[in-house]
């Protein structure tokens, strides 16, 4: 990933990824991050510390750890800004000049200004030959409006496309219409929860699955696009009392493959959002290999954010630690310095 060039760039980056940080805040459900912004903060002390770190012969890996670790995502870019200033020198190419494989794309990402970041990951899930669905379903269904406006911001700013037109590109059918309309940023974000209303679209969505021969789509877009997560919590709610069953076993028996992956997700989003990444970060690592750029997309972007809530449903899911699992699955100063952004203290 490129990293910014110029001071401006820079500038703009920092204001776009605090714009970002700031919808996480309004919209997340609970409040348990693992790293938080250090303070007192000194950026230049920082920068001088990695400048040692990776001066002359070898790499002093831990410094770099424990700065990079340790501070925000905010805090990051103004501390690559200072060591701009002061040696002249791009702090990211640096970083990776002097490590390698897993542990400088941690890094990296680390250091990427998070619209960029997410911009970039859903570039590359439709860039070339085929579609890696389940990014754009990671990003597009758990993201508010306001995260949606500044990522794609970040995209044409990098690309010179928009990011509806390559999602409308690179998809089909029915899932291309539930991007396209995640994509537009338009849902609900009224707090308040319209209980006649609920009941109005769980009797909408029974007769256009359950109670029909073939299934109205756009019915189900409609709703789960538009409507508040705490209003279509109360929506599900209320398909419950109508049916006996959950809204879940609705949208399997309906619908099938990308779109019904996609709309499953929205459903544990509204409903547990730090289980839902727990998920996600146990598919990463179970069985042989590891989806190393899953993991890392998500230990990255949800650290200032809730993945202290994350480990702890990955626990009561699983019976089992994230620690522990990244410990058996990671190595080297890769799995040290996921486990920092974790809050495990470093050894």
């Amino acid at each position: 990933m490129s990293s910014v060039t110029s001071n401006s760039s820079m500038r703009s980056a920092y204001r776009a990824t605090i714009g970002l940080r700031r919808g996480f805040k309004s919209f997340r459900y609970t409040s348990k991050p693992t790293v938080v912004p250090a303070n007192p903060f000194d950026p230049r002390d920082d920068a001088a510390v990695l400048r040692k770190a990776m001066k002359g012969f070898g790499t002093d890996e831990k410094s770099i750890i424990k700065v990079l670790t340790r501070r925000s995502n905010e805090q990051r870019l103004r501390i690559a800004f200072e060591f701009k200033t002061l040696y002249g020198k791009d702090l990211v190419s640096d970083l990776k000049s002097e490590t390698s494989g897993r542990f400088e794309d941690l890094l990296v990402a680390l250091m990427t200004p998070l619209p960029q970041f997410y911009a970039k990951e859903l570039h590359d899930a439709t860039a070339g030959i085929g579609t890696d669905e389940d990014v754009l379903i990671e990003v597009m269904c758990t993201m508010s409006n306001h995260e949606i406006q500044v990522i794609k911001q970040a995209y044409t700013a990098m690309y010179g496309t928009f990011l509806e037109d390559d999602l409308r590109g690179d998809t089909s059918g029915n899932f291309k219409r539930l991007m396209t309309s995640l994509c537009v940023g338009n849902r609900s974000e009224d707090f308040h929860v319209d209980q006649e209303r609920a009941r109005e679209d769980a009797r909408s969505l029974l007769q256009a699955g359950e109670l029909r021969l073939g299934t109205d789509e756009s019915i189900f877009n409609a709703v789960l696009c538009s409507r508040s997560f705490q209003q279509l919590a109360a929506v599900f709610q209320e398909y419950h009392y109508l049916t006996g069953h959950d809204i879940d076993d609705a949208i399997k028996s309906e619908f099938s493959g990308d779109i019904e992956k996609a709309m499953r997700a929205i459903v544990k989003v509204v409903r547990n959002k730090p289980l839902f990444f727990a998920e996600r970060l146990h598919k990463s690592m179970k069985g042989l290999g590891t989806n190393d750029r899953q993991l890392i997309r998500i230990m990255v972007t949800r650290c200032e954010v809730d993945l202290g809530d994350i480990a702890d449903m990955f626990q009561n899911k699983y019976g089992e630690t994230l620690q522990s699992w990244i410990e058996g699955d990671c190595s080297g100063h890769y799995k040290k310095c996921l486990l920092s952004l974790l809050g495990v203290a470093y050894a």
